[in-house]
């Protein structure tokens, strides 16, 4: 694993959600971090993860999070956490892209 990483380098990865790009920052067994960049008007439906805790921090925009039966409007420098088997989503409804920094631990 390299110690420097220098995500202005990397190229943006489109993912298999319309709207939503990324960024791989680690990836190992156990977890991993990505940059993502959500586009206006984008969503990332409805699901949870029953092996793992995911975890985001704002770095732009205005994000709307859903964990559970709480919904949030997410702004800069905020943190959320979404544990394990907690259906969770992430909307983009404002006109410009969002950036997160989105992590995971397995369980």
């Amino acid at each position: 694993m390299e110690n420097n990483i220098k995500p202005d380098l990397l190229n943006w990865e489109t993912t298999k959600i319309k709207g939503f790009s990324s960024k791989q920052l680690i990836e190992m067994k156990n977890g991993g971090l990505k940059l993502i960049k959500v586009e206006p008007n984008s969503s990332y439906p409805l699901h949870n993860h029953p092996d793992k805790t995911e975890y985001i921090y704002v770095l732009k925009g205005l994000p709307e999070i859903s964990i559970g039966e709480d919904d949030f409007t997410g702004k800069e420098g905020e943190f959320y956490i979404l544990n394990e088997s907690v259906r969770h989503s992430i909307k983009n409804n404002d006109s410009k892209d969002c950036i997160l920094l989105i992590g995971s631990i397995q369980s």
